[in-house]
């Protein structure tokens, strides 16, 4: 059994700081002290945070199998990639990010900060992060690599085909189709109307054979996916992708307002997404199970939920918070068991061998 962090003041601190995050709806360290330790000054609670992010080193790789954990424990998953930036004043944040899932809940599962001044991600980036998903899940449980138009060229394709990875990629339009006979055509040249579909079994893209979808949207834009999985409905496949979309929007603005940190140092920012993405994973989770089993969330006339299963997981453990809330309740209890083992497992964590 390996701790993520090893000092038991330190485990507690992590179990405090993600409540406080619930609590606040805020990353900025003097907000989340105000809700950290109520027997303590709020300046004291804040020194003890600064401290924290100066001193402690995160097992990232522990971290990402205690996410896995509140996966389901069979079936394949799906991987999708991304990068997500903002400025701070002369700051650059720029965090290259894959989150792993299956249906709608999709959790973040191992990030690195990138130092390139918002530049896109290279191929070496992206097979480094990605190889690091492959140790903690190992590949029999990957089922797909969805990625947007950032995620292309030759070295990155052909290391996910090499590898026995299903994927599906968007491509940028000026990306050209080379068929068996060796005849070269851009995709603005296929002579597609607005709506229409082209779907081909076997054609070269960025020197790596694979298949090809292309839709024409209109306005000379195109819906250009490649991959090597399912081109009937490849289309299909790649809408999942939105959900790391969905994600980012909860770790941000529609969550946990990440983007308001003032942080400006890359491990300490690496160290809050780490934090950020526990307490994103636990209203997750808790939405997930009360949707299911206490608590539904409502439909609208266009059929969709009401609300996101992370924002009623957050909204369930907020009310959770207030004093009027009993601690006997039903929901009470089962978000108080799960708040249990992840402090338990933040403390005392074995990873299990993967194997293939």
């Amino acid at each position: 059994q390996v701790p993520i962090v090893r000092h038991l003041s330190r485990q507690k601190f992590i179990a405090q700081f993600i409540i406080g995050l619930i609590k606040s709806r805020n990353v900025q360290f003097g907000e989340v002290a105000h809700h950290l330790n109520d027997e303590v000054k709020v300046a004291s609670n804040e020194t003890r945070i600064q401290d924290f992010f100066r001193e402690v080193s995160l097992d990232y790789g522990l971290l990402a199998h205690l996410l896995l954990r509140l996966l389901p424990a069979t079936g394949k998953l799906r991987l999708c990639i991304d990068r997500t930036e903002w400025d701070f004043g002369q700051c650059q944040v720029n965090i290259l990010l894959v989150t792993v899932g299956q249906g709608a809940f999709q959790l973040p599962l191992y990030w690195e900060l990138l130092d390139n001044r918002s530049d896109n991600s290279s191929a070496a980036d992206r097979i480094a992060l990605l190889q690091t998903c492959v140790r903690v899940l190992g590949k029999h449980r990957i089922g797909l690599v969805l990625g947007d138009r950032e995620f292309v060229g030759h070295v990155w394709l052909k290391w996910l085909k090499d590898n026995g990875l299903n994927f599906v990629m968007r491509l940028p339009k000026h990306h050209q189709l080379t068929f068996a006979n060796g005849r070269r055509v851009a995709v603005p040249d296929l002579g597609l109307v607005a709506g229409q579909v082209r779907r081909f079994a076997h054609v070269q893209v960025d020197g790596v054979w694979g298949q090809a979808w292309v839709k024409a949207l209109g306005e000379g834009d195109f819906l250009f996916l490649f991959g090597n999985v399912g081109l009937p409905y490849m289309d299909q496949l790649y809408a999942k992708r939105w959900t790391i979309e969905q994600c980012f929007q909860n770790l941000k603005g529609r969550g946990f307002n990440l983007e308001a940190s003032h942080l400006r140092c890359r491990h300490k920012l690496r160290k809050l997404v780490a934090l950020v993405s526990l307490a994103y994973a636990l209203c997750l989770s808790v939405g997930t199970v009360a949707h299911a089993k206490r608590a539904p969330i409502k439909r609208k006339n266009h059929g969709y939920r009401a609300t996101s299963l992370s924002r009623h997981g957050l909204n369930i453990l907020r009310q959770l918070t207030r004093p009027v809330m009993s601690p006997h309740e039903p929901m009470a209890r089962m978000v108080d068991a799960l708040l249990r083992w992840i402090s338990w497992k933040v403390a005392h964590y074995q990873v299990t061998k993967i194997v293939g």
